[in-house]
């Protein structure tokens, strides 16, 4: 049965009744086994060098205008101004400092995120419900299976517990609720599947969608009218990311990256790719072929009927070909998921709250509980 839970003025004492932990839904802030770390923060790290630069080059050719509010804008954005915004915050990710559970990692994002980059715009926050991962795990077991690992490398007296995370759910609701921003989570899905199905229906209402995550699962679902902001640990700050730094760092659509990570595969989310079984069917076959045949399944199809490329690939192609679709129903974001918008979610947010609530939360969880925040979350 699927249970819709919305947080609004939670109080934080006495705590909420336990409830079992999320999965927590994102990329490179997750810690493998030390074999798999290194490639990790590798990875986190070229990719933030690489948009840090795309940024640089965008705000120094002038594609970034200042807004009237003082906001940070791309020039896109900043002609479409008449068309309203709507956040989706990823909320999972960011309660983490590195590979670290932290409320206050939690703190810092959300305060950077209202005085600098939402303001006053609605902001419609997303929690992973319990067991939300167990569809994509049936298919795939080794889908996001190292964060099973993460849990166990915690002495007994400092793993996860259910009463710990219904704490932690307790206090980011209750913070969120007070700055006006609904807290969604529903059971048996993760957050990212309730975000596409939201953010579709918002899109059918005429605004646009601004996701609000470090996870590299949306940007399949990137668009003119759909963009992310990234919180940037190296520079402290968020960070838009739009279509067009999309195509400057991939060099292909928004519409063949969910292809291409099927093919190629996604060793942080423990999604195989192809490689291991065809050699020499890489990144640059992959973008190639699919750029010519618009999406996974197009190519798929059309290597079943005629050759589409050199004799590897063709071979991998019908071979493997069952492989391939799997992989596209473990990493394809849902968009069907059973929950409607509210007209109130809509609103602009009342902001007058804002610095009360977050300076009295830095005060509840200050310095010395950081030491202890691997019992919380």
């Amino acid at each position: 049965m699927v249970q819709i839970a919305m947080f609004t003025h939670v109080h934080i004492h006495p705590p909420l009744p336990p409830s079992p932990p999320p999965p927590v839904y994102f990329s490179y802030r997750t810690l493998k086994f030390k074999t798999a770390a290194a490639t990790i923060a590798k990875t986190r790290k070229t990719e933030a060098a690489t948009h840090s630069a795309i940024t640089h080059t965008a705000s120094v050719s002038g594609s970034f205008n200042q807004a009237a509010d003082g906001q940070l804008v791309p020039e896109s954005e900043a002609k479409k101004r008449g068309k309203k915004r709507v956040f989706f915050l990823d909320v999972n990710p960011l309660c983490y400092a590195g590979s670290t559970p932290s409320l206050r990692s939690f703190g810092r994002w959300v305060s950077l995120f209202f005085s600098q980059v939402s303001l006053s715009d609605p902001v419609i926050a997303v929690l992973d419900g319990e067991g939300g991962s167990e569809h994509r795990r049936q298919l795939l077991p080794s889908y996001k299976a190292h964060r099973k690992k993460f849990v166990r490398q915690f002495p007994a007296s400092q793993r996860f517990s259910r009463g710990h995370v219904g704490r932690s759910h307790g206090i980011i609701a209750d913070v969120l609720g007070k700055c006006n921003v609904p807290v969604i989570k529903i059971k048996g899905h993760e957050a990212d599947d309730v975000v596409a199905t939201l953010a579709g229906q918002v899109l059918q209402k005429g605004y646009r969608v601004v996701i609000a995550s470090p996870d590299k699962d949306f940007k399949q679902l990137i668009s003119e009218d759909v963009q992310i902001v990234m919180p940037l640990d190296e520079l402290d700050r968020w960070s838009f990311y739009t279509i067009k730094h999309y195509i400057a760092q991939y060099d292909c659509e928004p519409r063949c990256d969910l292809s291409l990570r099927c093919i190629v595969g996604d060793e942080v989310d423990g999604v195989p790719g192809i490689q291991h079984m065809a050699p020499g069917f890489g990144r640059k076959t992959a973008l190639k072929l699919l750029k010519k045949h618009g999406s996974l399944e197009n190519l798929l199809n059309a290597a079943a009927v005629r050759t589409v490329g050199k004799q590897y690939a063709q071979e991998a192609l019908t071979k493997y070909a069952d492989y391939l679709r799997r992989n596209y129903e473990v990493l394809a974001l849902k968009r069907d998921i059973d929950i409607q918008l509210k007209e109130e979610w809509l609103v602009e947010r009342e902001t007058h709250n804002d610095l009360t609530i977050l300076s009295n939360f830095f005060k509840l969880f200050g310095r010395n509980s950081e030491a202890h925040s691997s019992n919380w979350i």
